[in-house]
């Protein structure tokens, strides 16, 4: 199982670009594959093909009117079942003894 860790957004929109980002997000709301919204990122979870194909989306999605496309990636495969897009965050807090801001 894969949790993909990712960041995209097109060069040369000005400041802002939060309608780009918008729009990759509607992919991967869409896509069904598991996922956590953070503020300078996406995380992703699933199979290799699921993660890297929603990605290959959003870049497709962008392109077209984006003549500069930078992307930001983090993978950690481990063999497995699914489930450690929340079970990572919940062993650190057991370790602690309380709940972390997440």
């Amino acid at each position: 199982m894969v949790l993909l860790e990712f960041a995209m957004a097109p060069g040369g929109k000005g400041e802002s670009v939060s309608e780009y980002v918008a729009r990759i997000l509607d992919i991967i709301d869409r896509s069904g594959v598991p996922y956590q919204l953070t503020p300078m990122g996406t995380i992703l979870e699933g199979d290799w093909d699921a993660v890297m194909g929603v990605v290959g989306a959003c870049f497709k999605a962008l392109q077209p009117d984006c003549s500069r496309i930078g992307l930001n990636l983090k993978v950690d495969y481990r063999a497995g079942p699914a489930g450690r897009l929340k079970s990572k965050t919940a062993k650190v807090e057991e370790r602690l003894g309380r709940k972390l801001a997440t």
